[in-house]
């Protein structure tokens, strides 16, 4: 719930404060309008850096306000606050390529961005990146076309009206599709014109930021954390660091830490744009100051209520590519990550959900919605980005990344986490912006990779091949050439494996001392075909075929039962396999008295493609052996040929099984 902020006026008035963002390209008159807009300025506002006037750009954040009435739509929920004004702070941010670090840090504390355009050059790469940047950080947006006095006044409204359907077409599909465009001269006849010349339009634009405020949550209850910009000493005072509250409140003779120091203050005094104040809350823009502290230890960072902030060496977040980013996302890349208000360089390694479980992520759901240390997730050896289908592009699946920092960094939970790469040449006409996503689990161990990666459990797929030797029974195969002599096959047992027909088993353990194995199918449907890998035709009572005969194997190897004739034998029929597989013809000994039934699809597998699925150890792939029979019983045996035809698949690495089949 908002609440109060800062403390009343010298008049009994209590100021609702509402944060814009003046972002653009460098040189596009963000300055300008921050002066033509505001009434008080802060300490570093309108570029008071003696850098940045020697150079003629924003370096820095700049800090101003003025403040309004109360619009006609807010007054009534202001009221029921104790809000009786309505204050405006603009943030004004570089525009240069170089200080895109600044850029983001001032995007992450605004409640409304303010996209600055020079009306003669439109839309240009900063422009791009600050409106990528504004997707990210905040709900609302204007644009602003500048410069409108450079223009021709002969041309000047119809070149407003087209590049405002220029705009508005860029925004179509972003989250800011429709949003109002207007036109001012924050500062007619340019930089060195004299302060006579009055702003253009700017009185319109503070009737449509107006429009455009709405309540943003304010809430003093939780820890206090406020985002330093600024720091400086004044004499006989001691030091200030000047922020906006990020969360909680902070009073008059409060504990502050500084976390990157591991440093405890006790607040002396605090200020809002001069006006001394006893509490500040969050979204208030607000000078702390302290004693016995050295302003040059602190340039930019965060201050928090004492031990509320973790330090961090390693974080697993959320991550969605940025659309604008025209690269791959690979694994083991560093990239610069800019998380809560620090950026530091680290390693990327991407991972997603298992295959079963892979998709989009729910619609409406948390970066967190899924997350767990009890899942497991699938190596990635890069982003993986949705595939284009008959109904256009498919969204992204669900991915998440472990940053490996290379120096430690201080950040609040669930907070933005940014990737980029910002050695790219700023010349370029490309974005830099890669990623994005959000805080979901910290490591605050140095030695992380031993104590805290292992609950972490990301597997890769292997595959290799292996044989199935033969069938002991209705329920277990035996398997070779998978592991080594000396591998401990109790790592594998009770992993999963599946037929390629669907029936799925699992590693009993090792047979014999070669490396051989035992899966255990449980599932397996009993078919007579199976006995032929049990050491000759079937030599258990009651099968399909009758007990073998003395000579029926070595007939069977010649390609021919003992009965037949070579003329008989080659006259024989045998089925074809439609597949791509070479096909091999033998013929069984005599039929049996009833024609035997497989399965309804008339395929009886005596040996299969064995997948592992799920777990670390990998994916197990086998060659595989099928005996083909006709969909019709009937059709399986012809009494006037006297002899059973049929056909064995074999691929041609897997010849030598032939000696096990009784073929040749």
């Amino acid at each position: 719930m908002a609440a109060m902020a800062g403390s009343a006026e010298g008049d009994g008035t209590a100021t609702l404060n509402f944060n814009v963002g003046v972002l653009g390209h460098v040189d596009s008159g963000k300055t300008s309008l921050a002066r033509a807009l505001s009434s008080t300025a802060s300490t570093a506002a309108f570029d008071k850096n003696p850098q940045s006037r020697e150079r003629g750009i924003t370096l820095d954040l700049g800090f101003s306000s003025f403040s309004v009435e109360l619009p006609e739509h807010l007054r009534e929920q202001c009221r029921e606050r104790g809000f009786s004004r309505l204050q405006f702070t603009l943030v004004d941010c570089p525009g240069h390529a170089s200080l895109i670090r600044t850029i983001i840090g001032g995007a992450q504390i605004i409640d409304l961005m303010m996209l600055v355009v020079d009306v003669t050059k439109g839309v240009q790469t900063q422009t791009a990146e600050c409106l990528v940047i504004g997707e990210m950080t905040c709900p609302r947006m204007v644009v602003v076309l500048n410069k409108t006095d450079l223009l021709p006044a002969a041309k000047r409204q119809a070149t407003i009206d087209k590049m405002t359907k220029r705009m508005l077409k860029t925004l179509e599909n972003t989250r800011f599709q429709g949003c109002p465009v207007i036109a001012v001269a924050a500062k007619p006849g340019g930089p060195e014109a004299p302060d006579t010349e009055l702003p253009q339009g700017v009185p319109e634009l503070i009737e449509l930021l107006k429009a455009q405020a709405y309540l943003p949550h304010r809430d003093p209850l939780g820890p206090f954390l406020m985002a330093v910009d600024h720091c400086f000493s004044i004499r006989g005072q001691g030091t200030v660091m000047t922020g906006t509250v990020l969360q909680g409140a902070v009073s008059l003779n409060d504990g502050i830490e500084i976390p990157a120091l591991k440093v405890t203050r006790k607040v002396k005094s605090l200020q809002m744009f001069r006006r001394a104040v006893s509490r500040a809350m969050q979204g208030d823009r607000v000078g702390v100051c302290v004693t016995q502290f050295d302003p040059k230890l602190l340039e930019r960072g965060v201050v928090c209520t004492p031990e509320s902030l973790r330090t961090l060496h390693a974080a697993v977040v959320s991550v969605r590519k940025i659309g604008y980013y025209r690269g791959a996302l690979p694994t083991r890349s560093k990239f610069h990550i800019t998380i809560g208000h620090e950026t530091v360089m680290a390693r990327v390694t991407f991972f997603g959900p298992a295959p079963a479980e892979a998709g989009p992520a729910p619609a409406g759901a948390g970066p967190a919605h899924s997350f767990s240390f009890d899942r497991d997730y699938l190596f990635q050896e890069e982003y993986v980005t949705g595939q284009p289908g008959a109904a256009g592009e498919a969204p992204d699946p669900e991915q998440w990344a472990l940053l490996e920092f290379e120096k430690p960094v201080t950040c609040p939970p669930l907070c933005l986490v940014i990737g980029s790469k910002l050695d790219t040449d700023i010349h370029a006409n490309t974005c830099r912006l890669a990623f994005h996503g959000r805080l979901l689990c910290g490591f605050e161990d140095r030695g992380y990779a031993e104590t805290e990666l292992p609950r972490l459990r990301i597997y890769k797929t292997k595959q290799r091949e292996g044989q199935v030797e033969r069938v002991t029974d209705d329920y277990t195969v035996i398997g070779r050439n998978l592991f080594k002599k000396e591998t401990n096959l109790q790592l594998f047992v009770g992993l999963k494996v599946t037929l390629s027909t669907g029936e799925t088993g699992v590693i009993e353990g090792g047979f014999g001392q070669s490396g051989k194995f035992k899966i255990r199918v449980p599932d397996l449907p009993p078919c007579p075909c199976a006995s032929v890998l049990q050491g000759g035709w079937a030599r258990r009572p009651g099968s399909c075929w009758p007990p073998c005969r003395r000579g029926s194997r070595r007939a069977a190897a010649r390609g021919r039962s003992p009965e037949q004739t070579p003329s008989q034998s080659a006259s024989s029929s045998a089925l074809r396999d439609t597949s791509s597989t070479p096909t091999r013809r033998w013929c069984s000994p005599d039929p049996p008295p009833a024609p035997p039934r497989c399965s309804d699809s008339g395929t009886a597998q005596l040996a299969s493609v064995l997948t592992r699925s799920g777990g670390r150890a990998g994916v197990f792939n086998f060659p595989c052996v099928h005996l083909r029979l006709p969909r019709r019983p009937s059709a399986l045996w012809n009494p006037s040929e006297k002899h059973f035809p049929w056909a064995a698949l074999v691929r041609p690495q897997e010849q030598r099984f032939e000696s096990q089949l009784g073929l040749c």
